[in-house]
């Protein structure tokens, strides 16, 4: 998140205490949501820059996301390290997503948004079904919130997360995995 101190905007990184994360078994998944997926075509790294605008539109409360984070983001896509989901009105409209970075089995999200109701929710689950079928173990969601947690996020001490953390990097490259085996 930019901060300033009085010169310059400083890049601050954040290791919150305790750290929030989703169980890839334990993700809630409502009958309206269910239904809300037939309304979208999901669609991974298709869109990746338009997705990280998305989620620094100016008029998204809390945004965070500058110039240079999208360009650092960027950067990381076309290395190879960070990755989009996108969900896709059927007449081609990029209406939602989230994006972050994938190391060996951990799926590090960084944001989200929507512009149709629930389809952030819909790259959500799209994101945890490629998750599961890869054998990916860790989706770091740094906070919980109040509708995070309606969706199964749950809190973690840095020690049990440091443990899974470890765990999960040390695993193969999931994310690559699961576009070899597509659902």
């Amino acid at each position: 998140m930019p901060l300033t101190d009085g010169r310059r905007e400083v890049l601050a990184w954040w290791s919150p205490e305790p750290r929030a994360v989703l169980p890839l078994d334990g993700m809630r998944v409502t009958r309206s949501l269910r239904r809300s997926r037939q309304r979208f075509v999901i669609r991974f790294d298709t869109a990746f820059d338009e997705v990280v605008a998305g989620c620094a539109a100016p008029e998204r409360a809390g945004r965070w996301i500058n110039d240079e984070i999208a360009s650092a983001y960027g950067l990381l896509h076309r290395l190879g390290w960070a990755h989009s989901v996108e969900t896709w009105s059927h007449d081609g409209r990029l209406v939602g997503g989230l994006y972050g970075v994938a190391i060996g089995g951990l799926f590090a999200g960084e944001s989200m948004f929507h512009r149709e109701t629930d389809a952030s929710k819909v790259a959500l689950v799209a994101l945890v079904e490629r998750l599961r079928a890869s054998g990916a173990t860790l989706l770091d969601v740094q906070w919980q919130t109040p509708h995070l947690a309606s969706l199964g996020v749950v809190e973690l001490t840095r020690a049990e997360y440091l443990r899974r953390l470890s765990d999960a990097v040390s695993r193969p490259d999931a994310w690559t995995a699961a576009s070899c085996h597509p659902k």
